[in-house]
């Protein structure tokens, strides 16, 4: 049997974290079809296959499951042992991959990646914007950010960026129309601009004073899974929409929108940072989590 070299295993990882021969090639730089014929050359020179090809799935067989258990360790093992060099560096380098998703991308991590870069010139960041709850250890990303609920036991969490509040709000010639209300419970039979989760649910909006808690079930003409569309749905007019405070914020200042029922909606802890427990952080992770504390 040839020897096989490390590349070569680099390629059959990538292809395993993934799962798509597309993924793995955006990652490793290359096209698909290159990847997938460098894959081919492998699998000649082992003399076995690992992989099962469908058009639309990448599937490992049974000796690729105990090729990728046996060399899948090595090789966390080797990224650490590189990770840890950058103690005998002045300045951290290397890559850091995150997943967030879009609401946080706009209010926390647009400014906060900005000035980090600035600071880290040697790190390269990519960040992956998606709403939909991903598997960060299997899409190989060093941490993701979500709200603390949605975050898997088992993970390690920072708090980052600032509490959130939420706020109603419709434009004026809405209420104009419709009247104000002055109890969450005055919403049912108004006019509402629900927000529907990718999973399918939709929410409930949330209200809490003085220790009493109020969800309300909203209704409307409107049902949308994008709080961007729900906010210029407000400015058009079409309901009340609940949105993060900091969204409607300049739309509040100018006056294009109306705030109601401020003193009912609750504010909460924020985005939190998330990433699996390992032997040794990556020195890229690191210097992130130590600059957001610190922003």
């Amino acid at each position: 049997m040839a020897r096989i070299d490390p590349a070569d295993l680099g390629v059959f990882l990538a292809i395993a974290r993934h799962g798509s021969f597309r993924r793995a090639a955006a990652e490793l730089g290359v096209t698909p079809s290159a990847l997938s014929h460098s894959m081919r050359l492998v699998e000649e020179r082992l003399g076995v296959r690992l992989l099962n090809r469908t058009t639309r799935s990448v599937a490992l067989t049974e000796a690729g499951e105990r090729l990728l258990g046996r060399v899948g360790p090595a090789f966390r093992d080797i990224d650490d042992a590189i990770d840890e060099l950058n103690s005998f560096r002045d300045r951290p380098f290397g890559t850091l991959r995150l997943n967030a998703p879009r609401l946080c991308a706009r209010l926390v991590l647009r400014s906060l990646l900005a000035r980090f870069i600035a600071a880290y010139p040697d790190i390269r960041v990519e960040l992956v914007v998606s709403d939909a709850l991903v598997d960060i250890v299997a899409e190989g990303f060093d941490a993701g950010i979500r709200f603390g609920e949605a975050i898997a036991a088992d993970m390690i969490t920072v708090p980052i960026g600032p509490r959130h509040a939420f706020a109603v709000v419709g434009s004026p010639a809405f209420f104009a129309r419709h009247g104000v209300p002055h109890d969450p419970r005055e919403l049912r039979g108004k006019p509402c601009i629900r927000f529907r989760f990718l999973g399918g649910a939709l929410y409930a909006w949330e209200f809490e004073r003085g220790g009493e808690e109020i969800a309300v079930e909203v209704d409307g003409p409107l049902t949308l899974s994008e709080q961007d569309l729900m906010l210029e749905a407000a400015l058009d007019g079409v309901g009340m929409a609940y949105l993060f405070e900091a969204q409607a914020r300049p739309h509040l200042a100018s006056g294009a929108l109306v705030r109601v029922l401020e003193e009912w909606c609750p504010h909460y802890p924020g985005f939190y940072l998330y990433y699996p427990s390992r032997r040794q952080m990556p020195a890229s992770l690191r210097a992130f989590i130590d600059f957001s504390r610190g922003a």
